[in-house]
């Protein structure tokens, strides 16, 4: 029986190390984990935000993921992407997702990112 999501493995390029946590430590708010010692000499870095683990691996034929994508449940979702533009993210709002407020945006390698937060009350759907 499956549980949870232990983490979500996303590639990126080799020697962008340095950017990827420039922008998941600063931008986002996470905190780097050591890989252990077997696997963090395939370079890449991994992060944690509470329960959310992200793994950055490296590919040496890296394509970034543009469709597939990790959704990462957020809470004061406007700040949160104001947060995100001010680091000159991109910031893309997406309004399909009935009682969601979300946007999408990208990594520094070019991995799609989104975004999201219930704006479903005990009263209903708000905005």
């Amino acid at each position: 029986m499956l549980t949870a999501v232990d983490h979500v493995q996303l590639a990126a390029p080799p020697g962008s190390e340095d950017r990827l946590r420039t922008y998941y430590v600063d931008v986002l708010g996470m905190t780097e984990i050591p890989k252990p010692p077997v696997l963090a000499a395939r370079g890449g870095c991994w992060f944690r935000a509470g329960a959310v683990q992200l793994h950055l691996g490296i590919e040496n034929d890296f394509r970034p993921a543009r469709k597939a994508h990790p959704g990462l449940r957020v809470t004061g979702i406007k700040a949160f992407a104001a947060r995100l533009e001010a680091h000159q993210a991109p910031v893309t709002w997406d309004d399909n997702l009935p009682g969601h407020r979300r946007f999408y945006s990208e990594d520094p390698v070019g991995n799609r990112l989104e975004f999201l937060e219930s704006c479903v009350t005990e009263y209903g759907p708000g905005v």
